[in-house]
């Protein structure tokens, strides 16, 4: 696969829960994110090419707000390298400047090493 990554990401140390707004319920954890796209890791593939509204849960030390909201869509998932989990990369399709800038709190702040391994 070409690298189309035009932001490098890093791990993060926590990995915060996102869910799915309109189906109401978790759908994985947070393994990378940068203000184009992020990195989830769930225990069900997710289907590719579907745009879903995520929210993503944060700490008090990265915002004063629960969570994140934004919209994204899958472009990739693959199984992840544990078994029963998979990995799927998302497009984040829009952001206010106020979520910009707490991706960049959460890198910041939970990032630990860059991820090299995938595109979104």
């Amino acid at each position: 696969m070409i690298e189309r990554r035009k932001a490098l990401r890093r791990h993060l140390l926590y990995y915060g829960r996102v869910y799915d707004s309109d189906l109401r319920k978790q759908i994985g954890y947070l393994v990378d994110i940068t203000e184009q796209g992020l990195m989830l890791l769930s225990e069900e593939p997710m289907p590719v090419g579907e745009t879903r509204k995520l929210k993503l849960e944060i700490t008090n030390d990265v915002d004063e707000h629960p969570y994140l909201s934004f919209n994204a869509k899958s472009i990739w998932c693959e199984p992840d390298i544990s078994p029963d989990h998979y990995t799927t990369g998302f497009e984040i399709l829009e952001l206010k400047p106020s979520d910009v800038q707490i991706i960049n709190n959460i890198v910041r702040i939970y990032g630990f090493r860059d991820n090299k391994n995938r595109a979104a």
